[in-house]
């Protein structure tokens, strides 16, 4: 009998164990945002598009944006148990071009109390291009799902 309640009360551990695992959270990560080390290689006023490409590699909406920069979006979500996934940060690294194909900007955004905030900037320009796309990137945040990701 003893050997019975022995195994109940393993189970029963294993059961608890279980469930805690099954509620501590995890993240992922989504989208590619290039390090601050590797945009340190990126010189402003000398890099074109290609040596950007091999420093720092293109980026997913290089098709679409290519006439005004480069788009580099990545976010962090984080899954608890039985809740709907919630992604808890979004940045977007903005590489401009002039007509040349030259670097012009490098940009850093993230979001602070719901707000486009530059994180970091390296520019020849004082015109930023593009932050209403910027803000349309980041200003999204919280109305996808994960779901619409994976998929």
């Amino acid at each position: 009998m003893g050997r019975y309640f022995s195994g109940i009360r393993l189970g029963a551990i294993a059961l608890l164990l279980g469930l805690l695992a099954a509620c501590s959270a995890t993240y992922r990560n989504h989208g590619y945002v290039p390090l601050d080390d590797d945009l340190a290689l990126v010189v402003v006023g000398e890099d074109n598009r290609e040596s950007v490409a091999q420093k720092v590699g293109r980026p997913s909406s290089a098709g679409v944006l290519n006439t005004s920069g480069w788009y580099y979006v990545g976010s962090r979500w984080k899954h608890s148990g039985w809740r709907p996934p919630e992604e808890i940060t979004r940045e977007v690294v903005a590489i401009s071009f002039d007509e040349e194909g030259v670097v012009e900007n490098v940009e850093r955004f993230g979001l602070e109390a719901g707000q486009v905030v530059v994180l970091s900037r390296r520019v020849t320009d004082s015109n930023v291009k593009g932050v209403s796309f910027i803000r349309q990137l980041l200003g999204n945040i919280g109305n996808f799902t994960a779901g619409q990701f994976l998929d």
